[in-house]
């Protein structure tokens, strides 16, 4: 067949324009169906149905749908894993599991009757069937993804149900192979589990350290995302060589590179931007590509097969999230989510149809006959509907509740990061540090300046042009996680004047700055310098000085002052380390006296439970030296300071460099002056601590006095 005699026929066997329809499918799919409100992955399966064999015969499903549909399948089970919160699922483990025991057990008994009481299958087929019924593929996931729900309670319970139900059906699987091999032997089970278990301690064990090692000595990117795409295959293929599915080792990979993938990083924003742009939807269509529609009318007992499956299949599913429901008192849009995670049937069932078309039962006669295998093929069309349009339901309810939710009493503040930005080696710690401390849902821009003092002609454009190229590098580096910058370069007659100006231009809600880790600490950055900026401003300023990508950090170690919390900024830096802890996965270990830790405490309960926070006394605040043997060299040392004449004030703090380059020279630091309520010069430090109305009358006095005092001297 040909049109319009252009030397093209169908199906098309050219690699060209098979690549350029794909990519067609890819862009018009989500537009078209878009407007129908059909969620994006039906209509790629559909697109797949409609050009197969079994619909216009535009495609032939050649090595290229089933190398990049393998690459999209990993891809979703990777993805699930490296966006999971660990946290979150420790918290819900006993719920997943119960969840995993209920949607795998039902649907499998169910099956295994109905299929041996209604449609007649043999006892071998049957257990086949269940398998297929029992186990099922997150095929839904992107969609929680778009809606921003991954890190959802139910979604965490949905991911670890899953892995327990596909791992269980495959051990059945594997039995059900071996029966038919003759390798049901004690021996071989051994063997099968010795394998499986040293797979997984492989990976775990091995894997993280590897990562962090290389994350450590190489920078590229595109060397960073082929080396974690490397991991995610090599994790995947040890799984098949240890008995098990891909696609669990592709999901185990997420699950240990998890903590070193920061969700807000630019490598994340990377792996999910080619995952989403081109492999799954690969998958899909491929899988759209399986489906003859034509069978349900051949007549014979396909159309019986096919509908008793769809509702075995879907009620199973639907019994197994309701009774969770119920025992665990969820939400009734918690048992959407995880119906709609949970029903569909694409990668482990195809795996399985594999292995019942290769088992020979008789000469000439396979374990999954004809209708068997036309029902579930048609079976993963209808289920990947319904949980495409279950789960798009319950995210976007999810994500209208969580918008909406008047539960959080904090005061929203109109966060402005502002980031000083000077040496071209400084520039991506700066920015690491403030994409992990800045709210994900803000829609507020970044803020960069870079500030050049006042040079002859040409020493002035020739030191702008590198502010320029910094500042680029701050606004690309920011591109990649898909957050807007704002940057200005501006002459000035020294630095600190220039970052005031800007802080006040830009109503910046804090500064973040670096510090050079081959500049000493002893030299007037900490002195001068600094002391001028805090007399300038009572915004936060947070000092970084960085000795390791942020992403290989184990441990934040957080030294807070007696009386800390007394502070008017006290909340917005425990605010930014509670997100910066939440996004790396690391615990954060406060010291401190007991009434400080005790208002920490119960501020991360409240708002950030998922936080690993630890707390420990800390008798003297004089001798940071207590320290040294809690800080390591892949750990970042923060240290909690104030400005002179503040409420927690030391005068230990004078002694602050010296110790820091005594004792932490080799360690990341982040140095932070929290916020202040009006001029610094005006504040009044006290002694010891009045009730907060005194406070107010005796601050109120003294400030009065002071303006009173200063228009005096104007005057004279």
């Amino acid at each position: 067949m040909n049109i319009l005699s252009l030397g093209i026929h169908f199906p098309i066997t050219d690699p060209t324009w098979i690549f350029f329809l794909v990519l067609i499918i890819i862009l018009f799919a989500p537009i078209l169906l878009g407007r129908l409100r059909i969620p994006h992955i039906i209509g790629m399966i559909l697109a797949g149905v409609a050009i197969g064999k079994y619909g216009f015969n535009i495609l032939e499903r050649d090595s290229s749908f089933e190398l990049f549909g393998k690459v999209g399948i990993y891809y979703i089970m990777f993805l699930a894993g490296l966006e999971m919160d660990l946290e979150n699922l420790k918290k819900n483990i006993g719920k997943a599991f119960l969840f995993g025991v209920l949607t795998f057990l039902i649907p499998f008994v169910v099956g295994m009757w109905v299929g041996v009481s209604v449609l007649h299958f043999t006892v071998p087929a049957s257990i086949l069937l269940s398998c297929i019924f029992a186990s099922h593929t997150l095929v839904t996931y992107p969609i929680v993804g778009r809606y921003g729900m991954t890190r959802n309670d139910a979604v965490s319970i949905s991911i670890g149900g899953t892995m327990f139900a596909l791992t269980v059906a495959l051990f059945v699987l594997a039995g059900i192979s071996g029966m038919y091999r003759g390798e049901l032997e004690s021996s071989s089970w051994i063997i099968f589990l010795l394998k499986c278990v040293g797979y997984c301690v492989f990976v775990i064990l091995v894997f993280p350290r590897i990562g962090r090692w290389f994350f450590r000595t190489y920078e590229d990117n595109v060397m960073q995302y082929i080396f974690v795409l490397s991991l995610v295959f090599l994790s995947a293929a040890l799984a098949e060589l240890a008995g098990l599915e891909g696609i669990f080792g592709a999901f185990l990979a997420g699950l240990v590179l998890n903590r070193l993938i920061p969700h807000v990083s630019p490598l994340m924003n990377r792996t999910e931007f080619v995952g989403n742009a081109l492999f799954i939807p690969y998958f899909l269509i491929g899988v759209g590509m399986l489906i003859n529609l034509g069978a349900l009318f051949n007549g014979g007992n396909t159309l019986m097969v096919v509908a008793v499956m769809l509702v075995v299949a879907t009620t199973t599913k639907w019994v197994a999230a309701l009774l969770t429901q119920w025992i665990c008192r969820m939400s009734r849009v918690a048992r959407q989510m995880m119906f709609g995670l949970t029903n569909a049937h694409a990668a482990g069932a195809l795996a399985m149809v594999m292995v019942g078309t290769k088992i020979e039962v008789a000469p000439g006669q396979f374990l999954m006959n004809e209708d068997m295998l036309n029902g579930i093929v048609i079976l993963i069309l209808f289920s990947c509907i319904v949980s495409s349009i279950t789960t798009e339901h319950a995210a976007r309810t999810m994500a209208l509740s969580e918008d909406s939710d008047v539960g959080d009493k904090r005061k929203k503040e109109d966060e402005r990061i502002l980031v000083a930005i000077s040496n071209p080696e400084t520039v991506e710690p700066l920015m690491n540090m403030a994409l992990l401390m800045r709210d994900p849902k803000s829609k507020q821009d970044l803020f960069g300046v870079s500030v050049e003092v006042e040079y002859d002609e040409v020493e002035k454009q020739r030191k702008l042009n590198q502010r320029r190229k910094n500042l680029e590098e701050a606004v690309r580096l920011a591109a990649a996680v898909d957050v807007p910058m704002k940057t200005r370069c501006r002459l000035s007659t020294n630095i600190v004047s220039g970052l005031l100006h800007t802080i006040s231009e830009s109503n910046a809600s804090e500064l973040v700055l670096g510090l050079h880790h081959k500049h000493g600490l002893l030299d007037s950055f900490l002195g001068n310098f600094t002391q001028a900026l805090l007399k300038g401003t009572y915004r936060q300023i947070m000092i970084v000085k960085s000795l390791m990508p942020a992403n290989v950090l184990r441990r934040i170690v957080v030294a807070v002052p007696p009386k800390a919390e007394y502070e008017a900024g006290f909340y917005k830096w425990v605010e930014r380390l509670a997100r910066i802890g939440g996004q790396l996965g690391c615990r954060v270990h406060f010291w401190g006296v007991k009434d400080t830790l005790e208002r920490l405490k119960g501020y991360l309960d409240k708002f950030h439970s998922g936080v690993r926070a630890e707390y420990s006394e800390l008798d003297s605040w004089d001798d940071l030296l207590l320290l040294t043997g809690q800080v390591s060299y892949d750990h970042l040392l923060v240290i909690v300071s104030a400005r002179k004449g503040s409420i927690s004030y030391q005068t230990s703090f004078e002694n602050l460099p010296e110790q820091i380059t005594r004792y932490f020279s080799n360690n990341s630091l982040l140095l932070v002056y929290p916020d202040q309520l009006g001029d610094p010069q005006e504040i009044i430090s006290f002694s010891s601590p009045r009730g907060q109305s005194e406070n107010r009358i005796y601050d109120n006095v003294v400030r009065w006095f002071y303006k009173w005092f200063k228009k005096g001297e104007e005057h004279d």
